[in-house]
């Protein structure tokens, strides 16, 4: 009796051992980095299908934009995630407040400031024309009664618009990063977007037939900022950061990685 006693409590011992250790298991398993640091983590989400600010290589999201916001958030002494999402939908979980920040070469725009907060600039950018090298298309001008494609919700669609009327059939619009494909298989007769951008298809892709039109004229400066909901507490912390990586230099170093060129600091807005 007294032995089936003892091995009766033993057994409630181990078994209340062992459901505490899968406790201690579980709850450190959900907790990111919880044995090693306390540092707290922001969400950040990304579209990753603009090389090269941010596009996926070997299974792994990388980029200009990436390098950077990695970079601020160690300066801003932030553990991170980075997930990959469409273009719409990274606007609507911002919006909705379910992740803290994006970055995405997004240009800031006084629409999109009604919805959103942005970070001071960390990029300048303009459109520019991607089209045949055997087309007559030299300005934006003459794009006028021939189709185009445009990235949808971009300044680019923006742009096209300008020039073709809101509604207008001849812009066509693609969700899926594909517009510099569409001129190559005669879709459109050309693609308005990103000039960095698609100067970096266009060299990725010697024997695409396609060349980039400038036109400073009708397509102005662009500023990237990083995109944070309405009111987010990491907006002044991230410009704080910015500002701390333009001064040491470590943006700069960034900006040659992927660029091959020295930036220019001071075309920068609101970095003092």
């Amino acid at each position: 009796m007294k032995k089936k006693f003892l091995y009766s409590t033993l057994g409630i011992v181990a078994l209340v051992a062992l459901i505490f250790g899968m406790v201690r298991f579980i709850s450190s398993g959900n907790t990111d980095n919880s044995n090693t640091t306390n540092k707290k983590t922001v969400h950040i989400l990304t579209y990753a299908n603009w090389n090269p600010f941010e596009y996926v290589k070997k299974g792994k999201i990388v980029g200009f934009d990436i390098d950077l916001i990695k970079l601020l958030s160690k300066k801003a002494g932030y553990n991170y995630t980075i997930k990959n999402v469409s273009w719409d939908s990274m606007f609507t979980q911002l919006q909705n407040k379910s992740a803290d920040l994006g970055i995405a070469g997004i240009t800031v725009t006084s629409d999109r400031e009604k919805t959103y907060d942005f970070s001071n600039t960390y990029f300048v950018s303009r459109q520019s024309i991607v089209t045949k090298t055997s087309s007559n298309i030299n300005s934006a001008s003459d794009l006028k009664g021939k189709k185009v494609s445009v990235q949808t919700g971009s300044t680019g669609q923006e742009a096209a618009e300008k020039i073709f009327g809101k509604n207008s059939s001849n812009i066509l619009k693609s969700s899926s990063g594909v517009t510099d494909q569409m001129v190559m298989h005669n879709q459109v007769v050309a693609a308005i977007g990103d000039d960095t951008s698609n100067k970096k298809f266009v060299q990725a892709n010697p024997n695409s037939g396609l060349k980039v039109v400038q036109d400073d004229n009708e397509f102005s400066p662009e500023y990237f900022g990083i995109m944070f909901p309405k009111g987010s507490k990491y907006r002044n912390i991230y410009n704080k950061a910015l500002k701390k990586a333009i001064k040491d230099g470590s943006y700069t170093k960034i900006y040659k990685k992927w660029f091959g060129i020295k930036p220019d600091v001071s075309a920068l807005k609101n970095t003092d």
